[in-house]
């Protein structure tokens, strides 16, 4: 079984930081991807960042250049530095974790982010 928790979320004015913190725990893969999502009402889930076990990263165009996705592999986490935060960035940041070669996705609670103007 796999466990995964975020923390982190909360209120920021635009223009301002936050940083999302995730942690797996249960059953870890070795080549594993970690990524965060969000999600607002009405709308499907979507890809934030992506990062593998061996550091690949990508982003959605939306907050590339914004938000910076890293992991600690002996520790089991991921964190998502969001800066120069928007309106339109406010939602429900989900962290997921999968084998590499699986298909299978684990997701936390979800953490809200909201940006005021």
């Amino acid at each position: 079984q796999v466990q995964v928790v975020e923390s982190g979320g909360g209120l920021v004015q635009a223009g301002g930081s936050l940083r999302l913190s995730c942690a797996v725990s249960g059953r870890i893969f070795s080549n594993n991807v970690m990524g965060w999502y969000r999600q607002t009402p009405g709308k499907q889930r979507e890809l934030v960042a992506r990062i593998t076990s061996g550091g690949s990263t990508n982003y959605a165009d939306s907050v590339e250049g914004r938000f910076t996705s890293s992991r600690d592999n002996a520790k089991h986490t991921v964190t998502l530095q969001m800066n120069s935060l928007k309106p339109g960035d406010k939602a429900v940041y989900y962290c997921t974790t999968r084998k590499l070669s699986g298909t299978t996705n684990y997701w936390g609670q979800g953490t809200q982010v909201t940006v005021s103007s």
